[in-house]
C-alpha cells in the first residue's frame, strides 16, 4: 500500500493537535467510545484548518469517518 507523501504541517493550533492525539491514545488504551467520538471531533476540526497539507486533511477525514463507525466497546482490549 503507497501512502501519500506529507509534510510536516505547522502547529498554528497546538492545543487541538495535542487534544486529539491525547483522545487518539486513550481509545487506543482503552476502547472508549467516548474517547473516539471525541478524537474524530477533534481530527475534523484539524481537516478544517487552513493551510494544512493535502495529504494530512486526508489522513484527518479518513481516521475520523473510521472512528464514527467504530462501535461501543467494540475496541475495549486491556493493555498488559
Amino acid at each position: 500500500m503507497n501512502s501519500p507523501a506529507l509534510s510536516v504541517p505547522t502547529v498554528d493550533s497546538p492545543n487541538l493537535w495535542v487534544g486529539t492525539l491525547a483522545q487518539l491514545l486513550r481509545f487506543d488504551e482503552t476502547g472508549c467510545h467516548h474517547a473516539a467520538k471525541r478524537a474524530a471531533d477533534l481530527l475534523s476540526r484539524l481537516a478544517d484548518l487552513p493551510g494544512l497539507d493535502q495529504g494530512f486533511r486526508d489522513l484527518c477525514e479518513r481516521t475520523a469517518h473510521r472512528l464514527e463507525d467504530t462501535p461501543a466497546g467494540e475496541h475495549h482490549v486491556p493493555r498488559p
